[in-house]
């Protein structure tokens, strides 16, 4: 499967409230999303303190069903998605045969023979496509259903008050004051079927809201009301960007990718070699990467320059040992941050470095990640 409008200037349901909002726009894979409405630094900071909303319509859905679906998406992606329950929600990794990531997603498991595969935008037909490759040898029919999706997040301290006053939600399966972290509930909204999953991108706790383009506006809108008393902001894609940095999630296209290794990338955990039988990408993570392969570090530097992606990462003697795939002047922390990958031997925590901004040189330290974790 190709995509059919690579060059298209795609645009959420929710568009033109952004617009009426006065959002500025960015485009992200072919989409013209909310970059920010008005100062990111505002959003982060509610998001941080009080809640964000998120216009996120440009993942995609992709649901496996068939009486084989649990065995397939074993053999498809490199988690154990048979293991999790209905309801449950598992982050898991589409590898390619020579182990490279396709892509980095989340399922959930609607039935015990459904699954609701989110994945990113960018890489909506690559996963397509595998997922179908895959399905040959199984009993299991895969739909793409992105077009007919929206998808908000609400993601700060107050999501689950906001998500518990919006007017319209019905028929929660789950209360929300019970719902785990990385499971999801049944819900209706205005008599329209609605999926909620306590996940989120920002390291905050928040809820994630899959439901048919057509009421999404709606749901916005009756979130957006519900919001006004607990602080709510609509949040766009640059806030979305440091959040998730200073939470130390790695982002596709930056710190993922077709040439990186999940060890690599510190996601060597969401690969389940104790599963049983083969599965895409399996003889070649056993293998593991070549020796002397980069390794994903978190970077901290003082003053107020930010190594962005790109930047060299150097050693005192100016030997180049890396790269920066993501940085920013962390708002919560009020230091830059970055993310980057490094020669084996200097990704001892407290290693001094340097990142080469613009041809000067700024001091870091090797550091774990995350750089922020919030109190629970």
């Amino acid at each position: 499967m190709t995509d059919p409008r690579p060059d298209s200037d795609r645009t959420s349901p929710l568009h033109q409230i952004h617009v009426d909002g006065g959002a500025s726009f960015t485009d992200f894979a072919g989409w013209q999303m909310p970059v920010s409405y008005g100062s990111d630094l505002a959003e982060h900071h509610a998001v941080r303190t009080t809640a964000g909303i998120f216009d996120i319509s440009h993942m995609a859905e992709i649901l496996v069903d068939g009486p084989d679906a649990a065995a397939f998406l074993d053999y498809a992606l490199a988690g154990r998605l048979s293991a999790i329950s209905i309801a449950q929600a598992k982050y898991s990794l589409l590898l390619n045969p020579e182990g490279g990531i396709v892509d980095d997603l989340v399922t959930y498991r609607l039935t015990d023979d459904t699954f609701f595969v989110v994945a990113n935008a960018g890489n909506r037909f690559a996963v397509a496509t595998a997922l179908q490759e895959r399905a040959e040898n199984f009993d299991v029919r895969v739909s793409d259903l992105s077009d007919s999706y929206a998808l908000i997040a609400v993601q700060g301290p107050n999501s689950r008050e906001i998500a518990k006053a919006a007017a319209g939600i019905t028929e929660v399966s789950v209360p929300l004051d019970e719902l785990k972290y990385y499971w999801s509930t049944d819900a209706l909204f205005d008599d329209q079927p609605l999926l909620i999953g306590r996940t989120g991108y920002t390291g905050e706790d928040g809820f994630e809201f899959y439901i048919q383009t057509d009421a999404a506006a709606s749901l916005w809108a009756a979130l957006v009301v519900a919001g006004e008393a607990y602080g709510l902001v609509p949040a766009g894609l640059a806030s979305r960007d440091t959040l998730r940095l200073e939470a130390g999630m790695p982002l596709y296209g930056h710190e993922l990718g077709i040439d990186s290794f999940p060890v690599q990338a510190g996601l060597g955990r969401v690969v389940n070699l104790k599963k049983e039988g083969d599965f895409v990408g399996r003889s070649a993570v056993e293998a593991g990467p070549p020796h002397g392969s980069h390794v994903l570090v978190g970077l901290t530097t003082e003053g107020k320059r930010a190594g962005r992606a790109g930047y060299s990462v150097v050693t005192e003697d100016g030997s180049r040992v890396g790269m920066v795939t993501s940085g920013a002047l962390s708002p919560t922390l009020g230091h830059p941050v970055a993310m980057a990958y490094v020669d084996p031997f200097v990704i001892e925590n407290g290693t001094p470095i340097f990142i080469d901004v613009r041809g000067n040189r700024i001091a870091a330290s090797v550091v774990d990640l995350p750089f922020y974790k919030r109190d629970k």
